[in-house]
């Protein structure tokens, strides 16, 4: 029988009964507020340590605990000083707890859990504030992650693979409970969720206000994913903050911040046009775990899925462009020694790649690959545009980020996380340092849509020479806290923190203008802000614009420190404490300490440590085992020497490097997981409008052929009859394609529409004598009404 959790020296579970998480939203930012119950079952005082994921821009900036009727409010100190003082707590017989982010990967958060006596129960409060990010359809995306995965080490790696395994949601060993309350200045119009929710609940008659609950008896097996759709949603704005009290004027804490989002408008004459040129480089992660199916009706796996959407994208691509494909897991492999030039043949060999890809090349080491990607020469000319998609997570998160920052001068990356668990902090910043945009896929999404919406963003020329200006009244000024802007896309949301300083701060407007020049156009947009700052209405935390900020300045700063050396490393690291520990922001050099210091409270007795069991599974933010351990891992468990390390509370940072996790393919029959399916019985393609586009060659065309009139519902003798005298075989086949599409698949066109554009420009080529009446002829054939200008011919 399998056990579950953190386990005891005599294998009891570890004691963490419930969670608890109240979510508010005020337009686009989020503030989480987690409540962690924990209760000792032991007859001796117990030290417990919980691992879990929170996102990777996320802000912590609270943590406190209640012991019975004391309430300990958390200090945020150096890292290395924390420690110190929970060490010398619990050495004390003190009740302590210890919060801290690592420092490779800012998704993982480590919660010590020390000296608490045998019966009492202890509750502790964990809260983070986060921007929300825009989806394809303008929805808003919460996520509260409940999978942490194993973390792939590429070298120096020890121990055999990890099967992962399923957990039955029956053997989660606590509940959630999760309600969330939404305010904008604009209504509400919806939220959704892959999860069971409670109906909407409007809190006032202008729907400006709604709140809404998980359905009752959720078990936390799976994220928690909210869509937040807005009437009149994403209109550029700016958030004046005042600062803190007690705080000194002239710090970020004492000041007031601004938080201006803007949503570029680019000419029609770019809008309308996209790059008939450039270097597409797509990297496809064929790790084992990819393998796994996706919650989708047609219950394909994440490979699938994947190899699907890459037809689209090769479909899609322009004529003129250059192209390659690489794909990775514990080794990398690619299609070309280098970009080929887009044609059919290449397109062709391309698809015949994919069409052999699997999920079966092991672990997930992205920084090789990506290191080979980023050595090849330039193409004079040819934007370079770097498409990533991996379901996994690694434990050099930082190490990979540093290296796509390095390369964002010649390359845009734009990432897609696939399935729950995926590495926000990878994904996201893969995009925010390339200078291109993340997508997650969970689900029931379709991947196809979401790349196709970053294909269309990749195609936008890029923009150059993007500058600030801030105009704001005599003796105020304004220090901008973000990076660099380093690419901004038409109505895409560009988000910039600055603190305001003078003694003037706090009256008067002013305005920011973002210039910037695209396809020769030099372009403007200028938002203008109140400096008088916002109410913060009902929020719990009242300074979440500060946070945001500071999180920003400090993240900045980590990028600095890494690349810098002795003094300038330290002077950079000694910033970042500084900024870290005056903001109440949590970053990688600081954590936050609690102690219950009252004479009453010494706690007596030896201290039971949890330790890690074998047979590991991450899921659900804690970890699962097995009793048959010693069979897969024997004596060299590296999950279990992390964390006896962690529990002798090394001097060194809490990193889970060592975590070597290999899943290949073999593997994933043994833990549950289906293997692929056979295809031999079916159509290479279910979806018709995949067999539709992959019957259409790389110039845009459809050849008249007897697939073509399967999918069209005729027989091949009722096409060739139907055709107009002086139309060509191909021209009638690919008019007929068009129809079909915008009869048939018309809710699909977001995935389709530049398949569609390529097939009107070849069209425009053709000399067809009467486009109207062959577009007619069509019609009556397929026995619709689409119009000739529908089509865009």
């Amino acid at each position: 029988m399998n056990r579950c959790g953190l386990l005891t020296a005599q294998k009891n579970p570890v004691p963490l009964k419930s969670v608890e998480v109240e979510l508010q939203v005020k337009d686009h930012v989020a503030t989480v507020i987690s409540t962690l119950n924990y209760q000792n079952k032991e007859d001796k005082p117990i030290e417990a340590l919980f691992v879990f994921p929170l996102p990777g821009d996320a802000a912590v900036c609270h943590f406190s605990a209640d012991i019975g009727q004391t309430h300990i409010v958390a200090e945020l100190k150096e890292k290395q000083q924390a420690r110190e003082e929970y060490d010398d707590a619990l050495s004390s017989g003190q009740q302590a707890f210890l919060l801290e982010e690592s420092e490779q990967n800012p998704d993982i958060f480590s919660l010590s859990v020390g000296s608490l006596p045998p019966g009492e129960s202890a509750s502790i409060r964990l809260q983070y504030v986060i921007e929300l990010a825009v989806e394809a359809d303008g929805a808003l995306r919460f996520c509260l992650p409940a999978v942490l995965n194993p973390r792939y080490q590429p070298q120096g790696s020890e121990g055999p693979g990890v099967p992962v395994s399923s957990v039955p949601a029956s053997e989660i060993p606590y509940s959630l409970s999760f309600s969330s309350r939404v305010s904008s200045p604009r209504p509400v119009s919806k939220v959704e969720s892959s999860c069971s929710l409670e109906p909407l609940h409007y809190l006032n008659t202008d729907h400006t206000e709604a709140a809404v609950k998980l359905a009752a008896g959720h078990k936390f097996d799976r994220d928690v994913e909210l869509l937040i759709y807005y009437k009149d949603a994403h209109q550029p704005s700016a958030v004046v903050e005042a600062g803190q009290d007690s705080a000194q004027p002239g710090t970020l804490m004492g000041d007031p911040v601004v938080m201006a989002s803007f949503y570029p408008n680019f000419p029609e004459s770019v809008q309308s046009s996209s790059s008939s040129c450039g270097e597409f480089v797509f990297l496809l992660d064929r790790s084992g775990s990819m393998d796994f199916p996706m919650a989708d009706i047609h219950h394909r796996t994440r490979i699938d899925s994947a190899k699907e959407t890459l037809l689209l994208l090769l479909k899609s691509l322009p004529m003129g462009c250059y192209f390659n494909i690489y794909s990775f897991g514990d080794r990398f492999e690619h299609l070309f020694q280098k970009s080929l030039r887009y044609s059919q043949k290449t397109m062709k060999q391309a698809l015949k790649k994919v069409e052999e890809m699997s999920a079966d090349l092991g672990g997930t080491d992205i920084l090789e690959p990506l290191q080979h990607i980023y050595r090849q020469s330039c193409i004079r000319g040819q934007p370079r545009q770097l498409f990533v998609f991996t379901d996994g997570e690694v434990s050099n998160t930082k190490e990979i980020l540093d290296l796509v920052k390095e390369n964002c001068a010649s390359y845009r990356c734009f990432s897609f996380g696939i399935g729950p668990g995926a590495s926000s902090a990878l994904v996201n910043g893969m995009a925010k340092e390339g200078g291109g945009h993340a997508q997650f896929i969970t689900d029931n999404d379709r991947m196809q849509l979401k790349a196709m919406q970053s294909l269309r963003l990749a195609l936008q020329p890029s923009v150059e020479d993007i500058s600030l200006t801030w105009d704001l009244p005599a003796g105020v000024t304004a220090k901008v806290l973000s990076p660099t802007i380093q690419n901004i896309f038409q109505g895409q949301r560009s988000v910039v923190f600055a603190q305001l300083t003078g003694q003037s701060s706090k009256t008067g407007e002013g305005s920011l203008t973002v210039k910037y020049s695209i396809a020769g156009h030099s372009c403007q947009n200028q938002l203008f802000l109140s400096l008088k700052p916002a109410p913060m209405g009902s929020c719990t935390d009242s300074l979440t614009v500060h946070h945001l900020a500071a999180l920003t300045l400090i993240r900045r700063l980590e990028m600095e420190e890494r690349g810098c050396e002795g003094e300038q490393s330290e002077g950079v690291k000694k910033k970042l404490v500084e900024v870290s520990v005056e903001s109440g922001v949590s970053s990688a050099f600081t954590a936050f300490i609690a102690v219950d210091k009252s004479n009453n409270r010494i706690i007596k007795g030896p201290l039971i440590t949890q330790e890690l069991h074998a047979d590991l599974v991450l899921k659900g933010s804690l970890f699962f085992f097995g009793d048959d351990d010693d069979d897969l891992f024997g004596g060299n468990n590296v999950f279990r020497r992390i964390y006896s390390s962690l529990k002798k509370r090394p001097k060194k940072s809490l990193s889970l490097k060592k975590c070597a996790c290999r899943l290949p393919a073999s593997s994933l029959k043994s833990a549950g997981r289906p293997s692929p399916q056979s295809n031999d019985s079916k159509p290479r393609y279910e979806d018709p409008l995949l067999q539709l586009v992959s019957l259409q060659e790389a110039c845009g065309r459809w050849l008249l052929d007897p697939a073509l009139a399967i999918i069209l519902g005729k027989s091949r003798e009722e096409v060739k009859k139907a055709k107009p005298t002086k139309v060509s075989k191909a021209a009638w086949a690919t008019v007929l394609a068009l129809i079909w599409l915008h009869s048939s698949k018309v809710e699909a066109k977001k995935e389709w529409e530049l398949i569609a554009v390529k097939a009107v420009s070849w069209l425009k080529t053709q000399k067809v004598a009467s486009m109207s009446d062959c577009v007619a002829a069509g019609n009556a054939l397929l026995c619709c009404n689409v119009q000739t200008d529908t089509l865009g011919l």
